[in-house]
């Protein structure tokens, strides 16, 4: 959320921003600031984030960015709300060289809440203040590993008791990495040095497959079968990963055929074993079961579902429902049910730019989230009715008056967003990552 400074603005339905500037007399009356839908910023302007809008923020770097992180599920507990938290984190870089690129895994702790504004004082107050804040730094533990290639998707699993991670890698590879040393030496400083000194540069992939016939980016885990995966690639070639016993996996060198260009997404059933979604640069969302040939394996498609290219696609886990984002800025909506008549149930378009990532919120069923190449965040509810009361602000800024009712928030401050997760055990906590880093943050609106 930001302002312009020299004005007040906001950003998130009905939550004013707070402004600062340099020039006595700029302010003027609040407005609203958003992408591609008012003036672009005048020279002298910057965004301004009003922290009151946010219930926590933190931001941390790597050094290389990471185009791709996923959540690790951890055992400190469910419906974690309070504060200060932690989480753990999976990601890879893209770094300038191949060889200068690393696996991680991310410790983020001490993770406060925003603060309240400071008031007038007296001094004492002020050196407890500044106490507080030595007591309130977020901490960032980091265990980081070779790779050779940027590493262009994450995904983590449990098998079982083991945490593994699939990555696709710009090199045509898709590799499986074991995670449960990484974990450990974020948790332990002195194992942290021992590991970073004696054994990074020891630890390789626990399999490989090298069957693509290039780079890709789809890449899913099964949340129904332990093991089994999903890899596709820019050759429009998906293949089914099956797991064997001694901790292996048997890869179909058969390709699901259907698409006639990259296949951008993959998105497992969460409530059948055997059906997947695909989206793909050739404007398509297919549906498939695994239990037919892989050549006759399409069940369904929708040929146009996008104007251009499907980047993204993300199935609900409470209703049959899949969420889309191309291209063309656009989130759709697709009732499963209905998918055959090849119209969504709900567009919206709010985005400039192309959508880079969709995820549905893990345990409210009508909320998402999106990220845009326009750099902007957006939360969305498809439970919200416009407010009848609302009228009066809509007038007096007419910016609102054409937002979708179901946009809850807009979040903006990044730069070149690229990937964003809910974290299922956090409720309501949204992480990103751009090319100016890593961001975490949980709204005042979910």
């Amino acid at each position: 959320m930001a302002a312009r400074k020299g004005r007040r603005r906001t950003c998130e339905t009905g939550e004013p921003m707070e402004a600062e500037s340099s020039d006595a007399g700029t302010e003027g009356p609040a407005q609203v600031y958003l992408p591609g839908r008012g003036p672009p910023l005048r020279e002298g302007e910057e965004l301004v984030m009003d922290e009151e809008a946010y219930v926590l923020y933190h931001r941390a770097q790597t050094g290389a960015p990471c185009l791709s992180f996923d959540i690790v599920r951890d055992h400190l507990g469910d419906n974690r709300t309070e504060l200060p938290l932690t989480l753990y984190l999976c990601a890879g870089t893209q770094a300038e060289s191949a060889q200068s690129n690393r696996l991680m895994m991310l410790r983020m702790h001490n993770l406060h809440g925003t603060k309240p504004p400071p008031s007038e004082g007296s001094d004492e107050e002020e050196e407890e203040d500044e106490e507080d804040e030595e007591e309130r730094k977020p901490q960032l533990e980091l265990a980081m590993v070779p790779h050779y290639g940027g590493i262009n998707r994450v995904r983590v699993s449990w098998l079982g008791e083991e945490p593994v991670a699939g990555i696709w890698s710009e090199k045509g590879q898709v590799e499986v990495f074991a995670l449960r040393r990484l974990l450990q030496v974020v948790d332990d400083p002195q194992a942290l040095a021992t590991f970073l000194r004696d054994e990074q540069a020891r630890v390789k992939p626990i399999f490989a497959f090298a069957g693509h016939m290039g780079e890709g980016f789809a890449l899913d885990w099964s949340p129904r079968v332990s093991g089994r995966l999903l890899t596709g690639d820019c050759q429009k070639n998906i293949h089914l990963w099956t797991p064997t016993d001694g901790g292996s996996w048997h890869v179909d060198q058969r390709p699901f055929v259907g698409h006639t260009r990259s296949v951008e997404d993959l998105q497992w059933s969460p409530t059948e074993d055997t059906v997947f979604a695909s989206c793909s640069a050739d404007a398509s969302i297919r549906i498939w079961d695994i239990r037919a040939a892989p050549s006759k394996a399409c069940m369904l498609t929708a040929a146009a579902a996008h104007d251009g290219d499907v980047n993204v696609i993300s199935w609900s886990r409470r209703e049959p429902f899949l969420l889309s984002g191309g291209d063309d800025g656009a989130l759709k909506i697709w009732d499963l049910r209905q998918f055959k008549s090849g119209s969504p149930v709900a567009t919206f378009k709010q985005h400039v730019a192309p959508v880079t990532s969709v995820e549905w919120h893990p345990q409210d069923s009508g909320v998402f989230a999106a990220s845009g190449a326009d750099n902007q965040i957006t939360q969305w509810d498809l439970a919200v009715e416009r407010d009848p009361e609302a009228g009066d602000a809509e007038t007096a800024d007419p910016g609102l008056a054409d937002l979708p009712q179901q946009l809850l928030f807009v979040h903006q401050g990044e730069t070149d967003l690229k990937e964003l997760h809910w974290h299922p055990q956090c409720p309501g906590l949204l992480v990103s990552t751009a090319l100016s880093g890593f961001t975490v943050f949980r709204t005042i609106s979910v």
